[in-house]
């Protein structure tokens, strides 16, 4: 197992705290490697193994632990006197599960880690009996310069690595697999079923299926664009698609966003900072997920690396929103609790009308806060008027 430093480090910097640790992401983005790789870290840390209880819900081993009571008696007769160390890998299968884990924190000296497919692990009763004493951490596919490592690639031909990545995605088993595309297109075809399937289509019992494939259709070909559910059933019902209602996709657009298959994000006015509530922008968990959904066609090659832009700004632990200010629109607008930045992204600034396009919404923002334009074009430190200029790839390979 290739170590995700940043992931583990942050389960270890939470380690013995009060706190549950919660691990969510995309379907076989890692999780449960993670949590593997933790438990290795128990025990180099000297840890009994009696004092760790792992359960992977996916098992067929744990069948028989259907509900809460299930989980409570299972967990509760491996307790010894001293402290132990739970890790549960896709809890949410266990009905009820969180009042298990209430209960584990009140009669027990346990530390718990537990991870999820699906957001709807935060919005169940756990936010409620557990309010303010868990930690989030948000688990994303491999980014490009973990790709780099997991393929023990070299930094040679970065571009044509780059565009391999911008095709199969970045689901960590691809790297074992990307040299046979008929296995590639299998995994990654039988890993958005799933999501689908047991995500949103069983745990929603949704039945008009069609349009949930056709609203996921639309979200992956039009990546970056300003979409509203509106706009998706005006598009669907003039095609004759599928007769649709905005109210029902914004429903199945929220179960999209739960099931971490898409992330929205808001626009703001950078100005106010006050949220707008139309057209945000919706972007995909993981470029080969998109591409086997639209069958590997490549479809405005500038819109997927503001998606890969976007990803890497969420995992570097940045809120990120679409920016407005004025009658212009800045691609993203990046925010911590330290920082802010502005960027803009295009696939090349050779035409002067773009260069002028981009720069010009940058300009319009006034304040002091780092601006940057990312593109694909070789540049080397070029800079107009404050306003940075870098390379996409070499801004991946920078450590934030």
């Amino acid at each position: 197992m290739i170590i995700r430093d940043n992931y583990l480090k942050r389960m270890i910097d939470a380690k013995d705290t009060e706190f549950i640790k919660v691990i969510t992401g995309v379907r076989r983005s890692g999780k449960s490697t993670l949590l593997l790789m933790f438990k290795d870290h128990l025990l180099q840390e000297k840890i009994k193994e009696d004092n760790i209880i792992y359960i992977n819900f996916e098992s067929a081993k744990y069948d028989e632990i259907v509900n809460y009571k299930d989980l409570y008696k299972y967990v509760a007769n491996k307790i010894k006197k001293d402290k132990v160390y739970l890790l549960l890998d896709e809890v949410q299968n266990v009905e009820s599960w969180e009042k298990a884990i209430n209960s584990f924190k009140v009669d027990f000296n346990i530390d718990i880690y537990i991870t999820g497919s699906n957001a709807y692990l935060l919005s169940s009763e756990l936010s409620t009996l557990l309010s303010g004493r868990y930690i989030e951490i948000k688990m994303y596919p491999l980014s490009f310069k973990e790709y780099l490592i997991f393929n023990n690639y070299d930094n040679l031909n970065l571009t044509d690595k780059f565009n391999e990545y911008l095709k199969y995605g970045g689901l960590p088993a691809i790297t074992l697999i990307k040299n046979n595309n008929e296995l590639v297109m299998s995994y990654l075809n039988d890993i958005y079923n799933t999501i689908v399937k047991k995500d949103i289509i069983d745990r929603n019992k949704i039945k008009d299926v069609a349009l949930l494939e056709n609203i996921i259709k639309y979200l992956a070909g039009n990546i970056g664009s300003p979409i509203s559910s509106t706009k998706i059933s005006d598009y669907l019902n003039s095609n004759k698609i599928t007769n649709s209602n905005h109210q029902t996709i914004d429903n199945y657009l929220n179960m999209l966003e739960k099931s971490f298959i898409i992330y929205k994000a808001d626009r703001t006015d950078i100005k106010s900072k006050n949220i707008l509530k139309t057209l945000g922008k919706y972007y995909i968990s993981d470029l080969g997920l998109r591409n086997i959904i639209l069958g590997f066609r490549n479809i405005d090659e500038g819109h997927l690396l503001e998606n890969i832009v976007y990803l890497e700004l969420l995992r570097r632990g940045y809120k990120v929103n679409i920016g407005k200010t004025n009658e212009y629109e800045v691609d993203f607008v990046a925010e911590n609790p330290i920082n802010i930045k502005y960027f803009q992204v295009t696939k090349s600034l050779t035409n002067e009308d773009v260069k002028a396009r981009e720069i010009r919404s940058l300009e319009s923002i006034n304040d002091n806060y780092e601006k940057i334009i990312l593109t694909m074009d070789k540049t080397i430190n070029n800079d107009f008027n404050g306003i940075k200029v870098l390379n996409i790839i070499d801004w991946l390979l920078q450590d934030e």
